[in-house]
């Protein structure tokens, strides 16, 4: 009788006042919520408890809408309560961003998947943004088309996790990040407003480029429950030439460098791969440049020949095609830290840390990471972009081993006038240290999007910049 009466309590005040220990306030609150979202979605949808585990972000109570009207539903509901909600696909973006451990809902889009449209004549392609990002390259492979994107994130991430976080990978100097393919989205707003931004042509013209404003912003402005991409055809050919230059004498690949960024030649990425990375990658000792092609064939050779015209007698040269071009890509991602449920220890975690910098300071910044990984004995995985300057950096080690040594590469990128995010730490990394590096001269600008989009501050609640 006591149990009914604090449900009715629950029900009709949403009033956990009456409650005397943590515990039962928790059990209130759980119940009541499951109650109110089962008015929305059949129960089988609803789990009552999705675990934080290491990483956090997790949630008090996880749902799996099927349909854009269940998202509305559940995002008004939440806006309308003052719930948290934590946005999730397949889960391999937990560790990035954020101090919360638990939210009161975890909106899950891992059901809500599959391709829209594909008008194969018009370039575009239309997805669900609970779609693994793989599972429609392949669907596009079959055309002979592809979305010229490359996430690291890409066997695991799906489409929102990938456009909500802006990933790019070694091949961003061609391909471009994802607002470089994004041409239209359908997004709802935490009070359970949809709308459409851009639209479903390549050539549109529709005022504001309102895409753009929710590419990278962590799900915390509104839920992107649909993506629209321009496509391009499968490259003819691909090549990947490593050339690998005597330790400590990697300033002759940062003048071959400059000789190709100078040239006509126009390389898919022109990645400065640190020496243990060279080691683990090629069996190589000493630094490496990767320089990759993609065009018909003989063009593609053409190339080739250009670039080994330009180096020294030292240098040891690579080559792989096809193929092996495609497994070389598959293993440098492959050094990216994925999700892991497993027990934490403190004296074996990974993190993962984007800095930016100039272009030809990518140099500089794979330097010093190997100056730090031989004076602390921590290891360290790194290349950068010397046509982009963005370089990607793994540090693995014990857990104050690695939080001192993202504060030497945070303050090596600041000296660079560059700039720095983690992208992927245990919980208690990112508590310790600042995941986002501040940005004074915008923030306050931040803030008042963040308002106007999520007033009840309800969406990914400190998963951005400043704590937004």
């Amino acid at each position: 009788m006591k149990c009914v009466f604090i449900l009715f309590l629950l029900k009709n005040k949403n009033d956990v006042s009456y409650c005397e220990t943590k515990g039962v306030r928790f059990y209130m609150c759980a119940v009541g919520v499951k109650t109110d979202l089962e008015s929305i979605l059949n129960q089988e949808k609803i789990k009552e408890k999705h675990e934080a585990g290491i990483y956090g972000n997790g949630a008090d109570m996880i749902v799996y809408p099927t349909t854009e009207e269940e998202i509305s539903q559940i995002l008004k509901y939440a806006h309308d309560n003052r719930k948290k909600i934590v946005i999730e696909g397949n889960g391999s973006k937990r560790g990035f961003g954020g101090t919360v451990e638990t939210y009161d809902i975890c909106l899950s889009l891992r059901d809500y998947c599959g391709i829209v449209e594909h008008a194969a004549g018009d370039m575009t392609v239309t997805v669900k943004a609970g779609t693994p990002f793989q599972e429609v390259q392949t669907y596009l492979k079959k055309e002979n088309q592809r979305i010229s994107m490359d996430p690291y994130s890409l066997q695991a991430g799906t489409v929102g996790g990938i456009i909500a976080s802006n990933d790019s990978g070694p091949r961003r100097l061609s391909y471009g990040s994802a607002r470089d393919s994004v041409i239209g989205m359908r997004v709802i707003y935490p009070d359970g407003t949809c709308i459409r931004c851009g639209g479903k042509v390549v050539k549109n013209v529709a005022g504001y480029d309102m895409n753009k404003l929710f590419i990278g912003s962590m799900g915390t402005l509104a839920v992107v429950t649909e993506v629209t991409f321009k496509t391009k055809p499968t490259a003819k050919f691909e090549s990947v030439m490593c050339i690998t230059a005597p330790e400590k004498e990697g300033k002759q690949l940062k003048d071959l460098a400059i000789r190709l960024l100078d040239s006509v030649m126009e390389p898919i990425s022109l990645q400065y791969v640190t020496c243990a990375t060279s080691k683990k990658l090629l069996g190589v000792s000493g630094p490496t440049l990767v320089v990759s092609f993609e065009d018909v064939e003989s063009s593609v050779h053409y190339e080739e020949n250009f670039v080994k015209s330009q180096l020294s007698k030292d240098a040891q040269v690579v080559i792989k095609s096809q193929q092996d071009a495609e497994q070389f890509w598959l293993a440098m991602m492959a050094l990216a830290p994925i999700v892991k449920e497993k027990t934490e220890d403190e004296n074996h975690i990974t993190v993962a840390m984007k800095i930016g910098v100039k272009n030809l300071d990518v140099i500089d910044i794979m330097e010093y990471c190997e100056v730090i990984s031989y004076e602390n004995q921590i290891e360290i995985h790194a290349h950068g972009g010397l046509g982009h300057g963005l370089c990607e950096v793994y540090l693995t080690g014990k857990m104050q081993q690695v939080i001192d040594n993202i504060s030497r590469l945070a303050q090596k990128a600041e000296v660079l006038g560059g700039h720095y995010t983690i992208k992927h730490a245990p919980l208690s990394v990112r508590r310790s240290i600042n995941t986002w590096q501040k940005h004074e001269g915008t923030f306050a600008l931040m803030q008042g999007i963040k308002k106007a989009c999520d007033p009840n501050g309800i969406l990914n609640e400190k998963r951005f910049v400043g704590g937004i």
